[in-house]
């Protein structure tokens, strides 16, 4: 496989680290967010929460992802990883006061990562669009 000066800057250094650095941090927010006891999280939280939460974390997997992969399989794998990381806060809200596993939240949350990870791509296409008409 042959790499274009595009892709190899795209895919090198610590711009590609960063974007891995910045899945990692978002993840431990998510994490510290479902820390909280139940009572102390703002009203009608739960739909827009899981929603907005995992449309961040695909769109951050996708970019991360699509570094060094096809965009489609970028936005699939993006999609599965942040499914998987919402049954993993599912279960770690078992342990949280007042807060319990909810199998309707961990569908928000891979709703909402696939709602991300499309939309990551879409402007990466319409960015690669807009950049070879201007050339």
């Amino acid at each position: 496989m042959s790499s274009t000066p595009e892709t190899t800057t795209r895919n090198s250094g610590w711009a590609h680290r960063l974007t891995w650095v910045a899945v990692v941090l978002w993840a431990v927010v998510i994490f510290a967010v479902s820390a909280r006891p139940g009572s102390t999280l703002p009203g009608g939280y739960s739909v827009q929460g899981h929603l907005g939460e995992y449309f961040i974390l695909g769109g951050l997997l996708f970019r991360a992802l699509s570094a060094r992969r096809t965009a489609r399989y970028a936005v699939v794998l993006a999609v599965i990883l942040a499914s998987i990381y919402g049954i993993t806060d599912e279960v770690h809200q078992h342990f949280v006061v007042m807060r319990t596993p909810d199998v309707t939240d961990w569908g928000l949350d891979t709703v909402g990562a696939f709602l991300g990870a499309m939309t990551a791509y879409a402007l990466g296409r319409l960015r690669a669009r807009i950049n070879r008409s201007a050339s």
